[in-house]
């Protein structure tokens, strides 16, 4: 049997007692710890939400799967008990497929924790038991939260969690987690949370080979003997495990008996287990599950085909654009000019009349001031686009849009090397390219992985660029807009084709595409999330815009930013036809795109570029250089020398072009 060695991905920090002192000097007991609680459930099961509730905390909330990349962490206090609470990624069974899976289970055997919480979507009990029945075997106290009752409930289904309870002997709640109700029960059953129990027999030969594998651990191993059962499945990812735990000999003795159950056993045993779990959540099912008969509440359903469908899911889809087209460059674009005359005019004035040495004039309101182009450039002209777009992102997310559009683009990512397993990341990032890049690890296709972060990291455009990309084309019309994302649009197809050709072939991952329900916005979730996405921006971007302008207010003022431009000139102005302040742009792209856009933006509404101008600066700053945020996950994921190479391509083919489209689109307009 060959076990695959893997880095150690736990990303659960370790936790510590804390010692308080009088302030006589006599030192007092450490502090009780607090008790670890790790939430645990399949992918969109309504974990961070949960997570939210129990902790006052924040963590991103979205109707689709991977919306929860790592893990977090935070607290609360049941009288004179603390717990310290973690939220995780999406877990499908402890058996492990993929990174992300790997670093929930190795938070549980290496922490250790008290309790755990599992979540179940009411609309996925099989799933879900499925996934309890493999945590019931740990043997830790558990406490199981039925989420999502108010949607089954309009689909004529009711839990009995009663009977789930008295079956696998673990206090269970139901809840509605996007409403917070159920929070306060469940943090009481979670002080009375219990080790659960598992009426499944998987045999004598079995039960006697996971005993011999059992016997060959260390006493002190926790959960022995799931990872028993592990190692009988030859899980690739245990050996990692066990190496930290054992010698190397008894390491080969465990070998050696999995290899000996394994040659005896004349049936597979993955089968065998899978099999027999099958029985016991098909037996709970029954038991636990009531449905109406006569029910014809099937509108979210309807809904949700016909966004996946090619006849009505690409209308919608258009549809959907449309709007966010009209809202941002309307509606956002009116508050920015509002913004300026009521906040900024004022102070610029007031800035002026005080400042009147003209070095600290410049620094302050000049053409690269810290008010101007930091403050200003992040409060009046990106946020208030990021505002309005947000808004309709998020309702999107919440509406459960996003896993029905990736099905929706299978057929496309198809053509391109891409299987379906691709499509949530590629479709992430038009949310953001970080996290989507970060989703790209669980893709186990070393081929599908590299294409993906390349395409995320090209030509694609986050959700603050597309928002600002939509104010500033909508200055010169939507014909614009149309054509720059129509080239963006062709130029992602083409490169997926050129590096599925030259890149080797492997093995794809398949395709399971979790579609959750679609159901009407939470406004006051979405408003929430929408608060924290614009808090989490400014706490970022704002120093980020203030550290850019002085660096360009040094290279201007040392001269250097001058020289760039001559240097740069015959590229800028001659072959992209774009003016020589373009160069200010490119250079802040590097640091924030959104300091790029805002940029771009003052040079539109000052008249500095025409209607082709507008569309080539779009085109070539979406595909220009990565932020240095986004090369840090590549470096990651793919090395150094990949990402050298990767941001080299993207730098010298962005150019050319954005040149090509210039003189193209000169022939027509």
């Amino acid at each position: 049997m060959v076990f695959k060695q893997k880095k150690d991905t736990n990303e659960a920090a370790k936790l510590a007692a804390t010692v308080e002192a009088p302030a006589s000097g006599h030192s007092l007991p450490a502090r009780t710890p607090p008790k670890k609680v790790i939430v645990t459930g399949l992918p969109n099961s309504g974990k961070s939400q949960i997570f939210n509730n129990l902790t006052g905390e924040y963590s991103i909330v979205a109707n689709y799967p991977l919306s929860t990349i790592c893990v977090k962490q935070g607290q609360f206090r049941m009288g004179e008990e603390r717990y310290e609470v973690y939220d995780t990624p999406g877990l499908y069974c402890l058996f492990i497929h993929s990174e992300d899976e790997l670093v929930v289970r190795d938070l549980i055997f290496k922490e250790k924790p008290d309790v755990l919480l599992l979540c179940i979507d009411a609309n996925l009990i099989k799933q879900s038991l499925a996934l309890a029945a493999d945590l019931i075997e740990l043997q830790i106290p558990m406490v199981i939260s039925v989420n999502a009752i108010d949607e089954t409930s309009k689909k004529g289904m009711w839990i009995d969690s009663d009977t789930l309870s008295q079956i696998t002997g673990v206090p269970v709640v139901e809840s509605i987690a996007i409403k917070g109700i159920g929070t306060n029960r469940l943090k009481n059953a979670i002080q009375r949370a219990r080790v659960g129990r598992l009426a499944i027999h998987y045999g004598d030969i079995m039960a006697r080979g996971i005993s011999t594998v059992e016997t060959l651990l260390p006493k002190a191993l926790p959960y022995k003997q799931k990872t028993a059962i592990l190692a009988l499945l030859n899980d690739p990812f245990l050996d990692n495990y066990l190496i930290d735990n054992v010698s190397e000999g008894q390491l080969q003795k465990i070998h050696d008996a999995v290899d000996d159950v394994q040659e005896y056993f004349k049936g597979n045993l993955a089968r065998t287990i899978n099999h027999k779990r099958a029985e016991w959540v098909d037996t709970v099912t029954d038991k636990i599950i009531k449905r109406q008969v006569a029910f014809s509440g099937r509108v979210s359903e309807t809904i949700a085909r016909m966004c996946r469908s090619v006849v009505f899911g690409v209308p919608i889809l258009m549809g959907i654009i449309v709007i966010t087209y009209f809202l941002v460059v309307n509606v956002a674009n009116w508050i920015s000019d509002w913004m300026e005359k009521l906040l900024w005019l004022p102070v610029q004035a007031r800035i002026d009349s005080l400042v009147t040495y003209p070095f600290w004039k410049d620094f302050f309101i000049g053409p690269y001031g810290v008010f101007t182009l930091g403050v200003a450039g992040a409060l009046l002209t990106v946020l208030p686009i990021l505002s309005v777009y947000f808004i309709l992102y998020n309702i999107l997310e919440d509406v459960g849009y996003i896993p029905n559009l990736s099905v929706l683009s299978k057929r496309v990512f198809d053509k391109i090397g891409l299987s379906g397993a691709s499509i949530m990341p590629m479709v992430l990032g038009f949310g953001c390219k970080t996290m989507a890049t970060l989703t790209a690890k669980t893709l186990t296709s070393p081929k599908e992985r590299y294409i993906t972060i390349f395409l995320i990291a090209f030509a694609l455009p986050c959700a603050p660029q597309i928002g600002l990309n939509m104010g500033l084309l909508g200055r010169v019309g939507m014909s614009a807009f149309i054509i720059a994302f129509s080239v963006l649009a062709a130029i992602e197809a083409v490169t997926g084709l050129i590096l599925n050709k030259i890149i080797k072939d492997d093995d794809k991952d398949c395709f399971i595409q979790a579609l959750p329900a679609i159901r009407m916005p939470n406004l006051k979730a979405v408003v929430k999330k929408t608060y924290y996405r614009l808090y989490w921006f400014l706490e970022e971007a704002l120093p980020a815009f203030m550290y850019a302008s002085i660096a360009m207010f040094t290279l201007d003022k040392t001269g250097f930013l001058r020289l760039m431009k001559v240097f740069l000139q015959p590229v800028v102005e001659g072959f992209l036809g774009l003016p020589s302040e373009m160069v200010d742009a490119l250079i802040l792209v590097i640091a924030r795109r959104e300091a790029a856009a805002s940029v771009i933006i003052k040079m539109s509404e000052n008249g500095h570029l025409n209607y082709v101008q507008s569309i080539v600066a779009v085109v070539l700053t979406t595909m220009f250089v990565p932020c240095l945020a986004h090369i840090g996950i590549i470096v990651k994921h793919q090395g150094w020398r990949s990402t050298v190479f990767m941001v080299s391509v993207m730098t010298v083919t962005s150019v050319i072009i954005a040149g090509v489209l210039n003189r193209v689109l000169l022939i027509f307009f």
